[in-house]
């Protein structure tokens, strides 16, 4: 009897386990039916951005972010930017560079803007951001590069003519100036630094001519290195916000903002194979637009501080090559003579790991930190030399191999080491004599000049057939050139002279 109760109960329990199993395939496991009607105990749900958001759920969606103040309050900011001159000033180096990746909107050849057809035609288009509210815009140097005349269309449609204050090739950045009878509206400066990788942006600019056009994307890559601005003196500076928000040509020199509408960067460049957007654009940081933009501003040149080094990225391969400790940092290929970096201690062969603080691991990380600096100014350097960490403090210096600033004041002295010379900016009344603006070179010691036999006291007009204005353009003009050099001007006795330079 009780062997018999043992077994009803043993097959009780066998019904029951079955039942729960079947109950569980059933819920989790059974194929579902196919059909037409929602299923509401269906436990997930599709990540589509369509529908209402679920304040309660903390899953992000695109509908949560608003771009409509954002856009309201930097729109009116930008210009959009026309110029023209003489087809003729347009060099084969920038043919070359319309065929890359600048692709802005070069038009075709129009009369001007009162109908005639002199030799000033339309040369091309593209976008600018109002700084402050007298007037003063930034845009890049390759929109309005060898344009005789710059016209600023508002947002109201209000067109005026510009002046143009500097460029810097170095960083692709022009400023220009209006003078507008109507109040601007300028777009804060945003801090670049705090930008995020995957941070929602807004690109702003006249694409094709469409004027105002906004579109979104978000931060892809930080200090992005393109070799777009490629130069012979190694003074390009590119590092770059990458974004996947849509740019096209057109947009060169427009806004690049956050989600508060500030200024975190200004539009220059897209990777492209047709010239129009295709999946990428790169922006200037405005931790460099602000420096070069106040030093154009205030100099009508980039106060530029260098370590004196050239420099190569650490890579797997570079590191095994040359017997490195790390694959990280930039390796110094090779250090200036009388610079910042040999009075420092650096050598050839050490890796910079680290700048005033911050970690730089590619050579577009370390030259954005040193593009913030003018000549003067120290960086805090940490560095590896033969696997071991070490410390120094490096002061900056110009090109020309001193710590001075250029300025446009009349009678002020600067000192030229590398080559030789002191020279000064011509008083107006001297200006007046010879008719037209100059340099003077005070004094001639060891030196280029000294070989060519320039005189001192020669008034130099211009360096290879272009204006010389102030000493900043005699340091733009030669930083970095190579070869022979031409040197027009006037002599002391008041007669016209011409000098080869072999730099």
């Amino acid at each position: 009897m009780q062997k018999i109760g043992l077994f009803f109960i043993a097959l009780l329990s066998a019904f029951v386990g079955a039942g729960a199993a079947l109950g569980v395939y059933l819920q989790f496991y059974a194929p579902q039916p196919q059909n037409n009607f929602t299923n509401t105990n269906q436990p997930f749900k599709q990540t589509g951005f369509g529908g209402t958001p679920d304040p309660a759920s903390p899953t992000f969606s695109p509908q949560t972010i608003d771009f409509v103040e954002a856009a309201k309050k930097a729109t009116p900011a930008v210009v959009h930017i026309q110029t023209f001159g003489n087809p003729n000033m347009m060099s084969n180096r920038q043919q070359q560079s319309m065929e890359d990746l600048f692709r802005d909107f070069f038009g075709q050849q129009m009369p001007d803007r009162n109908g005639n057809n002199s030799g000033e035609v339309r040369m091309g288009s593209g976008s600018g951001v109002i700084i402050e509210k007298d007037g003063y815009i930034v845009t890049n140097n390759h929109v309005v590069e060898n344009a005789t005349r710059i016209d600023v269309v508002m947002n109201n449609q209000k067109s005026y003519t510009a002046e143009l204050i500097g460029t810097d090739p170095s960083t692709d950045l022009a400023v220009l100036k209006i003078d507008a009878d109507e109040e601007l509206q300028p777009v804060p400066f945003g801090n670049s630094d705090n930008l995020q990788v995957g941070e929602w942006v807004l690109a702003i600019g006249n694409p094709f001519d469409l004027t105002s056009t906004v579109t979104a994307g978000i931060v892809s890559a930080k200090a992005r290195n393109i070799n777009i601005l490629r130069r012979q003196d190694g003074l390009g500076v590119e590092a770059f916000i990458q974004t996947d928000a849509a740019v096209n040509p057109g947009n060169s020199g427009g806004a690049l903002v956050n989600t508060k509408g500030d200024l975190v960067g200004i539009n220059t460049a897209i990777a492209s194979q047709t010239g129009s957007f295709s999946g990428y654009s790169f922006a200037v940081p405005t931790a460099i637009v602000q420096k070069v933009y106040e030093d154009l501003k205030k100099h009508g040149i980039v106060q530029r501080g260098l370590l004196g080094v050239q420099i190569r990225d650490v890579t797997a391969e570079l590191s095994k090559q040359e017997d490195l400790s790390v694959v990280r940092g930039v390796y110094i290929a090779g250090v200036t003579e009388n610079s910042g970096a040999i009075e420092a201690g650096l050598e050839k062969g050490d890796v910079i790991i680290e700048v005033d603080g911050v970690q730089v691991n590619t050579s577009a990380q370390l030259q954005e930190r040193i593009a913030r600096k003018r000549p003067g100014e120290k960086v805090d350097v940490v560095y590896l030399r033969a696997g071991k960490e070490r410390n120094t403090k490096v002061e900056l210096k110009n090109r020309l191999g001193t710590t001075e600033l250029v300025t446009n004041q009349a009678g002020k002295m600067m000192n030229i080491q590398s080559l030789g010379i002191e020279i000064q900016n011509i008083s107006p009344e001297d200006a007046t004599k010879i008719g037209t603006t100059g340099v003077k070179i005070a004094s001639i010691k060891k030196g280029k000049f000294k070989d060519a036999q320039v005189p001192e006291g020669f008034i130099i007009t211009h360096i290879d057939k272009e204006k010389v204005d102030s000493s900043a353009d005699v340091v733009r003009l030669l930083e970095g050139k190579t070869g022979g050099v031409l040197i027009e001007g006037f002599h002391p006795t008041g007669r016209r002279g011409f000098f080869a330079i072999a730099m």
